[in-house]
């Protein structure tokens, strides 16, 4: 997600600084190279040496004469982006009255000047956070450009937000916008069909590659609506939905502004006329199935011109069958492409998709492997190929 990007990483004196070496890990573990710089009250929390480990480089603790904010902040410096993690709210205030007395505050200055990109991520305790003046500066730095990851408010503190959270941020950053000014929709998982209150059909999918698709089309500039039996997310808008007939509501509403639908739910097959209370334990039980709505037929038929990804998840191992599956559902459906891959990657990190495009072209078939996050962002790509095309 971050593969050569150089990130400047500026640490101020919020305890949260304690996290910086784990961070800076996590940067790297995505591509990027990090370099830290650090003011002398976060020098009183975590040792420099401790970030001159984590990230392989000497930490700029002062500015010298060797101007070291220009040379990694600077028009033609080192840095990709500058994040700003924690960012107190002493140096909120400061970057947004350009009071530059610290390597970070410095930094900061230099970095809005020649146009790098800046992420700020806040860390204090609520009550600073709540204070008129922080926020006048945050609002200030965010009129700027600059990206700011909305702290976590928990046990009184504006806790720093998480590292998925910041990771993100700075790949929207780094970026290219292809997906600028358009809304993205996504859907992720498995749906669940009940047979009583305890018991339910469903699957194995995790719904790792299409919350990695939401996030790889929100960092390309997107807004992402994404529907999916899960947790909140940072990078979009969530439609908590469990079962089929819930998905294609949430979606059929949410694809009325949507430029594109991504359809990577595993979407349950068939559906039980559930009772009301529990079946006991060695009862005569024999559950009727009916045969759900297809999303992306009634998604096609609603929005005849919306651009659709489809997903084929296939059992056989074999390359000719997913492709053969994948071009029927193309076919029928009329999609912009479809992603189909073995079943049995459901749930790991890593996966192998092959992508089969239009049907002039039936040879126009595409591999990829590796994390999820990196076939995501190639699902994205194409999608912005696919826009593109058809503006």
């Amino acid at each position: 997600m971050l593969s050569g990007v150089n990130v400047a990483l500026g640490v101020t004196g919020s305890i949260a600084a304690v996290k910086t070496v784990e961070l800076a890990h996590e940067l790297q573990r995505q591509g990027a190279t990090v370099r830290a710089v650090m003011t002398s009250a976060a020098s009183r929390i975590i040792h420099p040496w401790a970030l001159s480990f984590a990230t392989g480089h000497d930490v700029v603790t002062e500015i010298t004469g060797g101007v070291e904010h220009v040379e990694l902040c600077g028009r033609d410096g080192w840095a990709d982006v500058l994040l700003v993690a924690p960012g107190t709210a002493n140096t909120a205030g400061k970057m947004a009255a350009a009071i530059d007395d610290t390597p970070v505050t410095t930094c900061a200055t230099t970095a809005l000047g020649a146009d790098v990109p800046v992420v700020f991520a806040p860390a204090m305790h609520e009550p600073m956070y709540d204070h008129p003046g922080v926020l006048e500066a945050l609002e200030t730095l965010e009129s700027w450009g600059i990206s700011l990851v909305d702290p976590r408010i928990e046990e009184g503190k504006a806790k720093i937000a998480s590292e998925e959270a910041i990771l993100t941020a700075v790949a929207r950053a780094t970026t290219p916008h292809t997906l600028a000014g358009t809304h993205v929709v996504v859907t992720a998982g498995a749906t669940t069909e009940y047979i009583d209150p305890i018991r339910v059909l469903t699957n194995r999918a995790s719904g790792k590659t299409g919350r990695a698709v939401a996030r790889a089309c929100y960092v390309r500039g997107a807004r992402v609506t994404l529907v999916h039996d899960g947790p909140d997310v940072e990078y979009a808008e969530v439609e908590r939905v469990e079962t089929a007939d819930g998905m294609l509501t949430a979606v059929s509403e949410a694809c009325v502004t949507a430029d594109a639908l991504v359809s990577a739910a595993a979407i349950a097959d068939f559906t039980a006329d559930a009772v009301d209370e529990k079946i006991r334990s060695g009862s005569p039980l024999s559950v009727e199935l009916e045969p759900t709505p297809k999303l992306i037929d009634a998604v096609r038929r609603a929005h005849p011109d919306l651009p659709i990804v489809g997903f084929k998840a296939e059992t056989s191992g074999d390359d000719r069958a997913m492709l053969r599956e994948a071009n029927r559902i193309r076919d029928r459906v009329d999609l912009a492409f479809v992603v189909t891959n073995d079943a049995s990657v459901m749930g790991e990190t890593d996966t192998r998709v092959l992508f089969v495009a239009g049907e002039d072209d039936p040879d126009d078939v595409e591999e990829a492997r590796g994390s999820k996050d990196v076939v995501a962002g190639r699902v994205a790509d194409r999608l912005a190929d696919v826009l593109r095309d058809d503006r």
